[in-house]
């Protein structure tokens, strides 16, 4: 089907687009007027998304709302970056140095 969230179900709605003219009021105008009413649809906000479902990938068509939810995995195609884990042993350690020589008067690193 089209136009329909795999997940939710969610589909196109009908409602009514109105059109206007005038000033508004709050703006020193006479106020708005109706000069038509026209029949419109609002389409769901779908992506295209490659999901993990049952231990198979397949590409699914579901709204951004499932999407932020979590009501879908996505399907993760490269690991995560990781620092090392010696990394952190030279990041605290490098820090230390560097602070102590720039002091001033007052203590702190002057702004120049």
């Amino acid at each position: 089907m089209a136009r329909v969230c795999e997940i939710c179900g969610k589909g196109p709605q009908v409602g009514n687009h109105v059109t206007t003219r005038g000033r508004a009021k709050y703006l020193g105008g006479v106020g708005t007027k109706i000069t038509g009413i026209t029949r419109r649809q609002f389409k769901p906000n779908l992506q295209r998304v490659r999901v993990t479902q049952n231990g198979t990938n397949k590409t699914m068509r579901v709204c951004t709302r499932c999407i932020r939810s979590g009501a879908v995995t996505k399907l993760v195609r490269a690991k995560p970056f990781r620092l090392p884990a010696d990394a952190a042993v030279v990041k605290g350690g490098a820090a230390a140095p560097a602070a102590k020589g720039r002091k001033g008067k007052s203590g702190r690193a002057s702004g120049g």
